[in-house]
């Protein structure tokens, strides 16, 4: 973990209530896609935790919804506006897992931390599917994004607004998908339907309310296989095995 100092770059809307947010300045924190900062908001007295979308040698992007009024203040951030910053925290997504062909699904605001993750995969010369799940079209974001890495897109909406009518384990089974790893993020019922429905090993990442961010205050504790967990610390990433639905 690392307290810095980052500087707004661009902080634009995808959608009506999704933003992207570029900062710059130190981010030699940031190691493993899947992982997540922290972000001091005026005002507030906790600091808000935000999955890490990309980033590379001195930039970070993150991806953000509007739900509450730390986001809502984020939101109203442009160029040049500086943010106290802890990065680095979280464990994130093991990207060096033996497979021939990885299965990423995000849904909603669980989309961006697979972004980097297909990056890397494809870096390694990985197959590589991401099958992404919104409500309705109008929520559709960073599809173009992960086309231009060349893996193959598959997009479901719950109303059938554009792509398959249905859930993202709808989208998979009309997809006829073989894998033998997967990787996902989003909320908790689609990740329990996820896990019931594929057979293969795979990876999941939880959201969960912080009160730190770094394992101290025990807030977002969870029972695994193994016994009591963070999230922030030991997670948010962990095995399909060790979660106790």
């Amino acid at each position: 973990m690392k307290q810095t100092i980052l500087t707004v770059v661009s902080n634009r809307p995808l959608t009506d209530t999704v933003y992207e947010m570029v900062l710059q300045g130190d981010t030699s924190a940031v190691t493993c896609p899947g992982g997540f900062v922290e972000l001091s908001i005026e005002g507030l007295f906790l600091r808000r935790p935000i999955s890490v979308c990309n980033y590379d040698e001195g930039t970070l992007t993150l991806i953000y919804k509007v739900v509450g009024k730390g986001t809502a203040q984020m939101a109203e951030l442009g160029a040049g506006a500086t943010i106290d910053t802890l990065t680095g925290l979280g464990n994130g997504f093991n990207d060096s897992v033996e497979c021939s062909h990885a299965l990423l699904v995000g849904g909603g605001v669980g989309v961006p931390p697979l972004y980097r993750l297909a990056r890397n995969l494809t870096a390694q010369g990985k197959r590589v599917t991401v099958v992404l799940g919104f409500n309705t079209a109008a929520e559709i974001f960073y599809r173009e994004q992960f086309e231009a890495l060349g893996v193959t897109v598959v997009v479901a909406t719950a109303d059938g607004s554009y792509g398959i009518k249905g859930f993202v384990t709808d989208a998979i089974a009309q997809s006829d998908i073989e894998t033998d790893y997967f990787y996902s993020c989003g909320p908790l019922p689609m990740l329990k339907a996820l896990c019931s429905a594929l057979t293969i090993p795979g990876e999941i990442s939880l959201e969960e309310r912080m009160g730190c961010g770094f394992g101290i205050c025990m807030g977002c504790s969870i029972q695994t296989a193994s016994g009591a967990k963070r999230v922030c610390k030991e997670g948010p990433v962990f095995r399909k095995e060790e979660i106790l639905w």
